[in-house]
């Protein structure tokens, strides 16, 4: 199949797939902080749309898979990064000939950006006829590659291009200055007597004096006597000058397309290697997963949530990685335990594994399972918005509402500790009706709960628990384990450890 994208493996499929909002839950899984680090520095390549387009094909997941294996070869990457390079250095030579006022000089910044395009091809297709190459995309767009650099167009502009720019080197002439008048002629082989005036007056040397010599400016642009000068050689080298105003014409579009797309689609990947070896180096690990869009038994073995995993890695702290696995008829975790134990960040990995496979990334673990969905909803806890005259409890309910208008079987359902603005007895009541309609759709759910009686409402349903230290219940192991729930809500451990029960205060009081 013909080359067309390093991102998508039929044209098609790339067609308006690009994404210009992030999705609704991207701030409460905390992917709008992930995806900023990664696409950090590489602004220019407008990377955050490729993140926010999830996949409806596991052969396209594959396709990236293979992908990114590839690029897990040093050599290789090292090879796309300098090609990368070159192309960046190309841009900014086409950035300044726009800013640049004077005719020759705007042309002969071109000509370089051409001529910097063409090494970069050149050297491309050297580089990846020396390496392995195992992925679809890799094996075609080397193939491209061949066939574009051997295509009469590329030859051509390739053979102008050293032609011109040896042209170009062969253009010597004197300046004659007298006054205010400059005259310009071809350098006729004058012999340059500064070197024998150095050696006679060599003699009389005594130390080091004052350099009186004026330095030419080194910056890009030209003022109005250097243009004057420069059209005065044009006139006495009106061929070279005359191909080279033709040159640049005939070859203001030299730039393939395809190439230029591969340019900026491979930067999605080598963003997110590069994200990934900051955790790699904390000896945390990434895999491949498995994805089904039909088979729901998920799994995931060492994962964690990457937002905090990166806040810890800068503060030197540890990481704590969890597991989860769903068998058989399971669909369901419910999540309780006591507060600030890892509930939430648990159901936060959860979202981020699932939607990182879904754009063919690797992702956190050792091991995992994962399902293509169709849709991922969030339900996390907001501030009320005093405009819309709406209570906590009414807002809860009609957002909750719409993810169930909305959801599908195929759909996967996070939500983290509703009805909190509520008496125990409604939200058991509430939480029940809710629970019974996504048991009927059958989504993939997470549910970070402080009603135990969720846990045992269906056999869909698996418990996990946030644990503490035995020996210690104020402290957090941030360890999720498949349990049933104990009922314990530990805060009187945390009263105890700051001397804040009823006891402690009153003794408090009477000193």
């Amino acid at each position: 199949m013909p080359f067309h994208s390093i991102l998508f493996e039929k044209n098609e499929d790339g067609v308006k797939k690009e994404t210009f909002e992030a999705p609704d839950f991207f701030v409460d899984l905390n992917l709008d902080q992930i995806i900023d680090v990664i696409t950090r520095g590489k602004e220019e390549y407008n990377l955050k749309l490729f993140f926010y387009t999830p996949l409806n094909d596991i052969d396209t997941i594959k396709y990236r898979h293979e992908i990114m294996q590839d690029l897990e070869n040093e050599v290789l990457l090292e090879d796309i990064k300098s090609f990368a390079e070159k192309m960046q250095e190309m841009r900014k030579h086409l950035a300044q000939a726009d800013k640049l006022y004077y005719k020759y000089q705007k042309e002969r910044w071109f000509l370089d950006a051409v001529e910097i395009y063409c090494d970069a091809i050149t050297d491309l297709v050297e580089d990846l006829s020396s390496v392995e190459l195992k992925s679809r995309g890799f094996l075609a767009f080397r193939q491209y590659l061949i066939d574009y650099i051997n295509s009469d167009r590329f030859q051509l502009l390739l053979s102008e291009t050293k032609k011109l720019k040896a042209d170009l080197s062969t253009v010597k002439y004197c300046l004659l200055i007298k006054g205010n008048r400059v005259t310009v002629r071809k350098y006729e082989s004058e012999i340059d007597y500064s070197i024998e005036v150095e050696k006679t007056f060599e003699k009389f040397k005594q130390e080091a004096a004052k350099d009186y010599k004026v330095k030419f400016s080194d910056w890009p642009d030209m003022n109005h006597v250097e243009a004057k000068i420069l059209d005065l050689v044009a006139q006495l080298y009106h061929d070279i000058f005359s191909n080279l105003d033709n040159y640049c014409m005939k070859n203001s579009d030299y730039l393939d397309e395809t190439i230029a797309t591969f340019d900026r689609e491979v930067q999605f990947y080598i963003a997110y290697l590069e994200y990934m070896a900051l955790f790699k180096r904390a000896g945390l690990k990434f895999c491949y997963p498995q994805i089904s869009s039909k088979c729901k038994e998920v799994y995931n073995y060492e994962g964690f949530d990457l937002a905090l995993a990166y806040k810890l890695i800068n503060e030197n702290s540890a990481v704590v990685c969890n597991d989860f696995y769903l068998k058989g008829k399971e669909r369901i975790f419910v999540i309780t335990g006591p507060n600030q134990g890892g509930k939430t960040t648990f159901a936060r990995t959860f979202g981020q594994l699932h939607y990182l496979a879904s754009i063919g990334c690797p992702v956190p673990g050792k091991e995992a399972q994962l399902f293509l969905f169709d849709k991922l909803f969030t339900h996390f806890e907001k501030e009320e918005n005093i405009k819309d005259l709406r209570g906590k409890l009414e807002d809860e309910l009609l957002r909750i509402y719409n993810i169930l208008a909305q959801a599908t079987s195929n759909s996967i359902i996070i939500m983290n500790e509703i009805f909190t603005s509520t008496t125990a007895k409604d939200a058991l009541f509430l939480s029940k009706k809710i629970m019974e309609k996504i048991i009927q759709l059958d989504v993939l759910c997470v549910w970070v709960t402080f009603i135990d009686e969720l846990a045992f409402l269906s056999e869909k349903i698996v418990s996990m628990v946030s644990t503490v230290v035995p020996e210690n219940p104020a402290l957090r192991t941030y360890k999720i384990v498949r349990r049933p729930p104990d009922g314990l809500s530990y805060a009187i451990s945390i009263a105890e450890k700051y001397r804040l029960t009823y006891n402690c205060l009153k003794e408090r009081i009477k000193s």
